[in-house]
């Protein structure tokens, strides 16, 4: 069971999880910024820490040559398959793909291998709005980050837009409310990461030389709402297919947005106007003429934005 350590099983979330790293042999794969940062919080925790990736030192930046003045033990230019040997727990970046031979090995031999995303969740304690789709992920992430910057919450707006969760898991206070970018390739390594609000944008064939295929890629995004519970929301473009069907998938309530019909319930347009449809009220939120984003998908982007405002308490 030694093996079986850093899995979802445990439950273990903030400073239960920090102290369960102390000692610990971690190989992170992979050291662009998210990878970096995921360093830089397992040293905190007192982890002993490995970095590989398959570029040189020269082609990588300055921050990983100051990892090894902070102890890391660096492998690059390759990814030495017996690194895996020694290792409690893989950390792996969105970058590198899951079919790695040693990440296969890894998996073969029971240890944990989990995301940046995963391990930065863990880390801390924080409500997460997660955001995802093929297209408009970041400017919806940016978007709630706006609404929802102005409230009572400390707020932290990363993932895989700006900075890695990872960077701020430390710091960043357990009341606080942290609204996620979320790729597929940082969905694919989720154990325990659990977003009280999962918005669905859209999805159309993306990837696909990572996936292998389309219906892979979906599986990767419907992820997201892996351990949702009843209480959640799943926000759902109600206009794309694909993504509506999502809501037979996931134990959150669904929450449809659409820009072509009004809805009975959800975020809507009604004669030029958004409107929430929600428990039985009908709450106006803004004139379509305000939104100076241009072109309709921008106007999906706001309304996916306005259900997740909604529900951390944004009155219309």
């Amino acid at each position: 069971m030694e093996r079986r350590f850093g899995a979802a099983m445990t439950g273990e979330r903030g400073a239960a999880y920090r102290e369960s790293l102390r000692g610990r042999r971690v190989l992170v794969v992979g050291l662009a910024r998210s990878g970096v940062a995921a360093c830089r919080l397992l040293l905190a925790c007192g982890a002993r820490v490995t970095g590989t990736d398959l570029r040189p030192v020269e082609a990588l930046g300055e921050d990983v040559k100051t990892l090894a003045e902070l102890e890391v033990r660096l492998a690059l230019g390759d990814h030495p398959a017996g690194l895996v040997e020694t290792a409690d727990l893989v950390v792996v970046s969105p970058g590198v793909p899951m079919t790695l031979p040693s990440l296969e090995a890894a998996r073969r031999r029971g240890i944990p291998v989990i995301g940046e995303l995963e391990l930065a969740y863990r880390a801390m304690e924080a409500d997460f709005i997660a955001i995802t789709g093929t297209n408009g992920k970041t400017t919806t992430t940016a978007l709630v980050g706006a609404l929802l910057g102005g409230g009572v919450r400390p707020l932290l707006v990363g993932g895989n837009i700006g900075t890695p969760l990872a960077a701020r898991a430390l710091d960043f206070p357990p009341a606080g409310l942290v609204v996620a970018e979320v790729s597929s390739f940082q969905l694919e390594t989720i154990e325990a990461f659990h977003p009280r609000v999962a918005a669905v944008l859209n999805l159309t064939p993306d990837h696909v030389d990572r996936h292998g295929s389309f219906v892979t890629y979906l599986e990767a995004k419907a992820r997201v709402f892996l351990n949702q519970t009843p209480c959640d929301w799943a926000v759902l473009n109600a206009d794309d297919p694909e993504v509506a069907a999502l809501a037979g998938r996931t134990r959150a309530r669904p929450v449809f947005f659409s820009r072509r019909r009004l809805l009975d319930e959800g975020i809507s347009l009604r004669e030029g106007w958004i409107v929430a449809r929600l428990d039985g009220r009908e709450m106006e939120i803004a004139p379509v003429g305000e939104i100076f984003l241009r072109g309709a998908h921008n106007v999906e982007n706001v309304l996916a934005a306005s259900a997740c405002a909604l529900w951390a308490g944004l009155s219309p």
